[in-house]
């Protein structure tokens, strides 16, 4: 940890800054978390590095999409091959998109093709609320959460019966229409919501010989979320997503008047019944199911992804001692022509919780037995001490891992010697919180070894290459954090200051930068909601076997955002980002949008 504890000394002068520009990192005490141990907790239980972002904090934002407003969350990084509906990859503390565990209203959203959430197929419009969990959670997981845990929510009903619809229109030809209803009605809460949206795009591909055209994109997605109080303490709940993503993008092999679009599907199913048994003892079983599709025209690929989820949690409280237990199963299954393979994992978990006086511990240990590798334990360790109400200090340790994806393990490249890959995390925090002042910094260190790469001819089918277990990296850095109120203003902010690394070469890992930052204010004026956002990052480097030989440029993005009350149900939203109209890249080779506007009106019974 030496380099991270330097970069801690230089973050005294951040700190500061920091204290008046956070980015939404810092959560009231109040709020509710579920992501962090998988049962409700109130933050100030907490001794994890959780973010919440509410639906007003969504809404203000004026993002486009899901990874847009996971960008501004501190210690997050997003990589894109275009606009809203090209692939995207979402980088938590400097790890491979693939090591964040994502979940939809407690269901597992996962590629067992490529590894990790189709990030553009979630669909913004019907995600109510996300929680961001950094650091290895496998303990709590299972596979997959070396770097941290995503989870989206969509909306609860509540109150009476309220309808609401809108309709915006931005550059790009872009068009989007929203519509649904929720509310809740003696034991009955339902929300149902359905989106539109359509956008000419922009040309992605900076290649010469490439399709010079437009590379639009039309999205549809609906949800149903319908909860019912069977009788006090007792609750079951069923939701429903799907989206679809048809997308243009250009094939750098193919002709550049081929007209190349890539179809992206997600559906995801969850039934619940949580029970509240006695004040000591409550259970939640939960059956999930998700599908992931992706195929492209005309040049023919397909694969598609399903899920299947069975989660028995128990939960005790013994005054201040909880203890949790869990049964889990995970059923995944790959179609990928010639691939029509599948596995499952049986997990136990067991958690324990104490919180006294200023005194917080929080213990996880899991056993995962895999039908493919057999079995594999992780464990977690978090305490935090309130060295007064306001400021409280934390450490933790943690181990992960990510077993192969069945792309991996049964694609003529694949072997069965294939092991999991694993990480094992160390961080130190510091909290301060009083009403609207707050403040962070957390220092972390996660090693992932076992990593699977690309190598010669081995044991596999393929004369070309076979994967392997032969990499080494390591992501250490800190993230400040803080936030405050001037008079009338909020100010946000964050920095994160990180060396993710190759430690075989000793490389920066590709599409990851040494620093990046975000800037924000946001106030009321003459009957408006007004707000600002700058996002800054240093260069960063593509995927080069000449050695990081390809920079791609720091960049600094300024947004513009406002919204007002046209009358008390109607809803007026302007939107400007990347104002001074800057040229960027994410990923070699592919451009970014430049300036766009966007203009939006809502209708919604109050």
């Amino acid at each position: 940890m030496k380099t991270v504890f330097a970069a801690a000394r230089l973050s005294v002068l951040p700190l500061a800054w920091a204290a008046a520009f956070p980015s939404w990192a810092q959560t009231p005490l109040q709020e509710v978390v579920v992501t962090a141990t998988r049962v409700a907790q109130p933050v100030s239980d907490l001794v994890a590095d959780v973010t919440i972002i509410d639906s007003d904090a969504i809404q203000r934002s004026g993002a486009a999409s899901v990874a847009d407003v996971l960008a501004r969350v501190p210690g997050i990084e997003i990589s894109r091959t275009g606009g809203p509906g090209a692939n995207t990859s979402v980088f938590l503390r400097g790890a491979e998109t693939r090591f964040t565990a994502v979940y939809l209203d407690g269901v597992r959203i996962d590629s067992q093709a490529t590894g990790g959430a189709s990030w553009n197929t979630i669909p913004l419009a019907q995600i109510d609320r996300i929680e961001v969990l950094r650091g290895p959670a496998s303990a709590v997981y299972g596979s997959d959460a070396l770097g941290g845990v995503i989870q989206l929510f969509t909306k609860r009903g509540e109150g009476g019966v309220a309808p609401f619809v809108g309709v915006g229109l931005g550059t790009y030809g872009t068009r989007k229409l929203n519509a649904g209803v929720s509310g809740a009605s003696g034991g009955l809460d339902y929300s149902l919501g359905f989106a539109g949206e359509r956008s000419n795009g922009f040309n992605s591909l900076l290649v010469a010989g490439a399709n010079p055209d437009d590379d639009g994109y039309r999205s549809q997605s609906g949800n149903a979320r319908v909860g019912l109080q069977i009788q006090p303490g007792q609750r079951l709940e069923a939701t429903a997503l799907a989206s679809k993503m048809n997308a243009q993008y250009d094939d750098q092999f193919g002709s550049p008047t081929t007209d190349d679009h890539a179809t992206s599907k997600l559906r995801a199913l969850g039934l619940n019944w949580s029970a509240k048994w006695s004040d000591v003892y409550s259970t939640q079983l939960a059956v999930t199911d998700s599908r992931d599709t992706y195929a492209t025209r005309p040049s023919v690929y397909d694969t598609e992804t399903r899920l299947r989820g069975y989660l028995f949690q128990n939960e005790f409280h013994f005054g201040t001692h909880r203890v949790t237990a869990a049964l889990e199963r995970k059923q995944d299954h790959l179609v990928n022509d010639p691939i029509d393979s599948g596995r499952h994992e049986d997990a136990l978990a067991l958690g324990y919780g104490w919180q006294q006086q200023a005194h917080t511990l929080q213990l996880n240990v899991r056993h995962d037995k895999d039908s493919e590798f057999g079995g594999h334990n992780t464990g977690s360790v978090a305490y935090g001490y309130a060295f007064t109400p306001q400021w409280r200090g934390t450490a933790s340790a943690g181990t992960a891992f990510r077993a192969p994806t069945l792309y991996q393990r049964f694609s003529e490249y694949g072997a069965a010697s294939l092991q999991p890959e694993t990480s094992h995390n160390t961080e130190l925090g510091l909290r301060y919180a009083a009403g609207p002042d707050s403040l962070g910094l957390v220092a972390y260190r996660n090693t992932f070894s076992n990593l699977i790469s690309f190598v010669g001819a081995g044991p596999c089918a393929s004369p070309y290459g076979c994967y392997a277990n032969t990499a080494r990296a390591q992501s250490q850095g800190v993230t400040v954090s803080g936030g405050t109120r001037l008079g009338p203003v909020n100010l946000q902010a964050s920095a994160d200051f990180q060396n993710p690394r190759d430690l075989d070469n000793g490389q920066q890992l590709a599409r990851r930068a040494r620093r990046h930052a975000t800037l924000g204010a946001d106030t009321t004026l003459a009957g408006w909601t007004v707000g600002g956002a700058l996002q800054f990052s240093s260069k960063r480097f593509e995927y080069d076997y000449l050695g990081n030989a390809t920079v791609l440029g720091g960049y600094t993005l300024v947004g513009l955002n406002a919204s007002t009350h046209l009358a008390p149900e109607w809803t007026l939203l302007a939107r400007v980002d990347n104002l001074a109209n800057k040229t960027y890249q994410t990923a070699n080779t592919y451009a970014s949008a430049g300036r766009s506007v966007y203009v939006g009106v809502s209708w919604a019974a109050r």
